[in-house]
């Protein structure tokens, strides 16, 4: 069984296993406000296509994922993704978008800091409702990767 690094709770070795560490959960939130959390990047499977951050290739989005190519970020254009993975989310605040007033908070990279476009956390409009809980990435930000060749070559095959 391997040890893995000290657990930052209780600073003694955790095993890379299902096992919990079994350091006092009672000093937790105390010990939590003074250490940095050390968040794990998610991998999408590899037989599907992805999209990923192009500064430090973590994956973002699964292609199964993605509602609409239509959008307009701040740097061009930008796609809607139903969900996401390893991106952190800033405080909600309104502001007035191309199709009116929302209240969007910034989404980041989690393994690279960098920002990559918003979530929609509330539409004020009726006909925009289908927009909260979606995630704006613009393209500036994201590279296709995994298995995009193979359907662009099928694609251009059929033709």
């Amino acid at each position: 069984m391997k040890i893995g690094k000290n657990c930052q709770l209780c600073k003694s070795a955790r095993r890379l296993c299902a096992i919990p560490c079994t350091c006092d959960v009672s000093a937790w939130p105390a010990v939590a406000a003074t250490t940095m959390v050390k968040t794990f990047q998610a991998y999408l499977p590899q037989c599907h296509r992805t999209y990923s951050c192009i500064h430090c290739r973590a994956h973002l989005a699964n292609h199964d994922e993605l509602i609409s190519k239509s959008f307009q970020g701040s740097q061009g254009r930008a796609y809607l993704f139903n969900s996401v993975v390893n991106v952190g989310c800033g405080p909600a605040e309104e502001r007035v978008l191309l199709t009116g007033l929302h209240a969007v908070a910034d989404i980041y990279c989690e393994c690279c800091k960098t920002t990559l476009g918003w979530k929609y956390e509330h539409a004020f409009e009726s006909s925009q409702k289908y927009k909260e809980g979606k995630f704006i990435i613009e393209l500036a930000h994201m590279i296709k990767e995994n298995g995009w060749e193979d359907s662009e070559n099928r694609r251009s095959f059929s033709s």
